[in-house]
């Protein structure tokens, strides 16, 4: 008798393991994606995983065989010997729409994993309320999300992918995610096009509504977009590495060969001293950090702003860079959103912050006004007033008005500001200072360009940053291939006390601005 249970138990566990079946299964493999199972598989290291919900089947009659694990494969395994929590929704049950079984246990292994300390991951595909769970007074009523749910505050890293097709439920897990990444191919939206030209007569393409192009480009929605599956688990691997398990721990250090002293000779071939010359600030990162190895998040959201993770002789950082290749640096209302983003992840999760700066200010016009940009300028400079994270300063080249505080200047609560001798900083650009003040004197002279030359020569020298230097508004001005080492420095004094950990004031804040 407890043979034929045991065998009956065993029976019912590989079925759910079949998913939706041989047919769909194939289906799956034929559009180039993986199965559920198989993503978790890709993702965890060999022998880890461990379900939880493996015999749940949907509640409504007579779908109890049509919904092996309901739609949802959920468990706990290992990413490189450290412990995470996965759910990945099952395209082949119910094309991936939620049923109230799907949503009980995706809720209670989201609270299990909080209550643990282990990292969310969620494979994104299909989503959206089944339609017969969802119906009624009290369908809806149970669907929802719940207030417990979204007052999380960031006490686990919680990542996204969008691996298909993603409406609804996928789609508020990755607006609410600390990382996201989407698949090239595949669409996120809050309803499909399907369901938009039925309720609104709209014709519109998956990927005009919600392709990878849009969020990476124009919303700012996904952090990294990737050409395949096998890409998307590598780059999940790859941030989860600079990533603490949760809110009560620092990220971990790494062990390096790169030391914290060398200098950066190849630095003053990269960085022009005509100020109006652009060059790629992303190779000078590189040469700063350990190892060369820099990890962008957003690279085409906000471009004139860099933002992204690496190490500093071992030690996990967050930098924001200006990006003089855009607009010359000059920040608008994406590169707000983007920093702002950017700033609460670090503070959140302990990391320090490194900014190069070299932005000549604003993107100013009737354009930046139209999409709030004075609101915008201040949200970033407010996120930066409340964080509280280690924080060092370095001025490149141009850190021009309210910029100069947005990048973290004197005043906003950095540790260090640092700059090179080819810093220029000041209210406003000098070409521009010198036309609204000296514009109307300049027309009334035969020699315009030799007295702008004279002009520019005086205000070249109220930019330098020995004049902040001599009244200690800023700490120092160092040598340029010093600074690695000075990074290196001002970090280990910084972190000496309390490590990198912070007061986590931006833990609440919103995932959207």
């Amino acid at each position: 008798m407890v043979k034929e249970l045991v065998s009956n138990l065993h029976e019912k566990k590989e079925k759910a393991k079949q998913m939706g079946g041989e047919e769909k299964v194939r289906r799956q493999h034929e559009l180039g994606r993986y199965t559920a199972r198989e993503r978790i598989d890709k993702l965890v290291d060999e022998g880890t995983f461990f379900e939880l919900g493996m015999l749940n089947h949907s509640e409504y009659p007579g779908a109890e065989h049509k919904s092996p694990a309901d739609g949802l494969i959920c468990g706990i395994g290992k990413v490189n010997g450290r412990p995470v929590v996965i759910q990945a929704t099952d395209k082949t049950v119910f094309a991936g729409a939620e049923g109230q079984v799907f949503l009980r246990k995706l809720r209670k292994v989201r609270e299990y994993a909080v209550k643990r300390g282990f990292p969310l991951i969620e494979f994104g595909e299909g989503g959206g309320l089944r339609m017969p769970d969802g119906m009624g007074s009290d369908g809806i009523s149970q669907s929802l999300p719940t207030k417990e749910g979204l007052q999380q505050g960031r006490k686990i890293p919680f990542i996204t992918a969008i691996v298909g097709d993603s409406f609804g439920g996928p789609t508020w897990s990755a607006v609410s995610s600390d990382f996201v990444v989407q698949v090239k191919g595949t669409c996120m939206a809050v309803g499909g096009p399907r369901m938009l030209e039925i309720a609104t007569g709209e014709k519109i393409t998956p990927e005009e509504l919600g392709g990878w192009k849009l969020h990476s480009e124009v919303t700012g929605q996904v952090d990294a977009v990737v050409d395949n599956e096998d890409e998307c688990i590598e780059k999940i691997k790859e941030f989860l590495a600079y990533m603490p398990l949760n809110a009560t721990e620092e990220p971990p250090k790494r062990q390096t060969d790169d030391k914290p002293e060398r200098r950066l000779e190849k630095v003053l071939n990269i960085v022009p001293t005509r100020r109006t010359r652009a060059y790629d600030m992303t190779k000078v990162i590189k040469l700063i950090v350990d190892d060369g190895k820099f990890f962008e998040m957003k690279p085409t959201f906000g471009r004139a702003l860099i933002t992204g993770l690496a190490h500093l002789n071992g030690r996990v950082v967050g930098i924001l860079a200006s990006q003089p290749m855009r607009n010359a640096g000059a920040l608008g209302p994406d590169e707000c959103d983007k920093a702002v983003d950017f700033i609460c992840l670090c503070d959140s999760y302990h990391i320090p912050m490194i900014f190069l700066n070299d932005m000549p200010g604003f993107l100013i016009g009737s354009k930046g006004e139209q999409r709030k940009i004075p609101t915008k300028i201040m949200v970033w400079n407010q996120a930066l007033a409340y964080s509280s994270v280690p924080k060092v300063t370095v001025i490149i080249r141009k850190s021009i008005g309210m910029a100069h505080a947005n990048m973290c200047g004197p005043g906003m609560g950095g540790d260090f500001v640092f700059a090179w001798p080819t810093a220029e900083i000041n209210f406003t650009d000098p070409e521009v200072g010198i036309n609204v003040v000296y514009g109307n004197q300049l027309k009334e002279v035969d020699n315009q360009e030799e007295q702008r030359k004279e002009l520019l020569k005086t205000w070249s020298l109220d930019s330098s940053p020995y004049k902040a230097a001599a009244k200690h508004l800023i700490d120092d001005v160092i040598d340029p291939r010093d600074t690695r080492k000075y990074l290196c420095e001002a970090l280990d004094y910084a972190c000496m006390k309390n490590g990198s950990k912070s007061e986590r004031q931006l833990a609440n804040w919103p995932t959207g601005f």
